[in-house]
């Protein structure tokens, strides 16, 4: 096996989260799933092609072109849409790979019409507004009056108009995402007067706005984050039942006795306060195991709750493991999931560092083999064989494709 630190993506997890999304929403309601960030690290194309498979999307988002064109080059059929907008320099190659693409401004709808002429197609687009985010998008305002442009370019389709929610996952601010939802209502609504016809999609909830604002799904929801089993805010409403889809692990690669006082790592910046022992792990913040986590840190051996100590160093980083201890050599370490009765989520990890669980997801490097279980045969033609994997979740399909070594 050449993949030993590793990230296990659970498939079935995913299927769960989507499928509770879809129950929690109604028939009526579109699905799209953002896909970008290599799936927030969860590896896009494999987790796109299984719940495209599944049925339980009907939509990608992505946030480049060169992500949307792998999704393509992986045969995803769904239509993609690009969730900003692209350089003009980007819009041949977006509707060479059939995406969708949104537009924010004049001269960026044109530029999409020029290059819709050149090629000899009609581009959908969706029109974006901005209702409080404050980072693109047109203004309420003015959205009337860009939709007509685009709806006046036969070589434009304006399929639908959206916006974007910075708190909708935070009750405190539910004032502030209750004023952007009226805004961003009126908005269509004196678009859709000027057209004198309705817009297909009229999408405005990510995660917070599907778990904690129904009034916000329109004809089509964007979740993210919650696809992967994580809600976006500690103090969102857990109205949806979700499940973590990731274990990253890794193995002991060396034990060593260190006696009382001994240093361990780069600046000597851990002693050890009695005789112990340490565990080597090849995982480093070359892997996206964060360097913060340097003796404040922890993983998981055998159920059990190991200290990180000395500084997590690019390839390796060290545990204490005790003066007695019950592991070895090879014994499965657990960074991110569960290991007998204890879990450590992106949240706990997150919560250290003072960040997000959507940034722990993301850093993890493509170096770090993902490996897809519980959907099926997945891989990329000339992948290879499907091989048996053994990890220590148990009870799931245990076929397994790594998609980097």
């Amino acid at each position: 096996m050449l993949y030993q630190t590793h990230l296990r993506v659970h498939l079935d997890a995913i299927r769960h989260n989507l499928a509770g999304i879809r129950e929690a929403v109604g028939p009526d309601v579109a699905v799209l799933l953002a896909v970008k960030s290599n799936g927030y690290g969860h590896g896009a194309v494999e987790v796109a092609r299984d719940v495209e498979r599944a049925g339980l999307v009907d939509r990608f988002g992505v946030a480049t072109v060169p992500e949307g064109i792998e999704l393509r080059g992986a045969g995803v059929r769904s239509p993609i849409l690009k969730l900003s907008h692209a350089f003009p320099e980007e819009i041949d190659a977006a509707l060479a790979h059939d995406l969708e693409l949104a537009v924010v401004d004049a001269a960026g709808a044109d530029a999409v019409a020029e290059a819709a002429l050149a090629r000899g197609v009609v581009a959908p687009v969706h029109l974006k507004i901005d209702t409080g985010m404050g980072r693109i998008g047109t203004t309420p305002d003015t959205a009337p009056e860009l939709a007509v442009r685009i709806e006046d370019s036969p070589h434009l389709h304006l399929l639908g108009a959206f916006t974007h929610f910075p708190t909708s996952d935070t009750p405190a601010e539910d004032a502030f995402t209750d004023g952007q939802i009226a805004t961003f209502t009126r908005a269509v609504a004196d678009v859709q007067a000027r057209l004198g016809r309705c817009l297909e999609l009229v999408h405005m909830a990510n995660s917070g706005g599907v778990l904690a604002h129904p009034e916000a799904w329109g004809t089509m929801v964007r979740p993210g984050i919650m696809a992967y089993g994580y809600y976006p805010d500690a103090t969102t409403p857990r109205t949806i039942d979700l499940r973590p889809a990731i274990t990253w692990a890794t193995r002991i690669s060396f034990l060593k006795q260190v006696p009382s006082g001994g240093t361990v790592g780069y600046g000597r910046t851990w002693a050890a306060p009695r005789d112990t022992w340490v565990a080597t792990i090849p995982v480093g913040y070359g892997d996206g195991f964060d360097r913060h986590l340097s003796n404040v840190g922890t993983v998981l051996v055998g159920g059990r709750r190991y200290p990180i100590v000395g500084s997590v160093c690019m390839d390796q980083s060290m545990i204490d493991v005790g003066p007695e201890p019950v592991v070895a050599v090879g014994d499965e370490v657990v960074l991110l999931g569960r290991s007998g009765e204890l879990e450590y989520t992106a949240d706990d990890m997150a919560e250290l560092l003072g960040t997000i669980s959507y940034e722990v997801t993301c850093a993890i490097a493509p170096r770090v083999a993902r490996v897809h279980i519980g959907g099926g045969d997945i891989s990329r033609p000339g992948a290879g064989d499907r091989r048996e994997f053994e990890g220590t979740d148990g009870g799931e399909d245990r076929s397994a494709v790594p998609s980097s070594l």
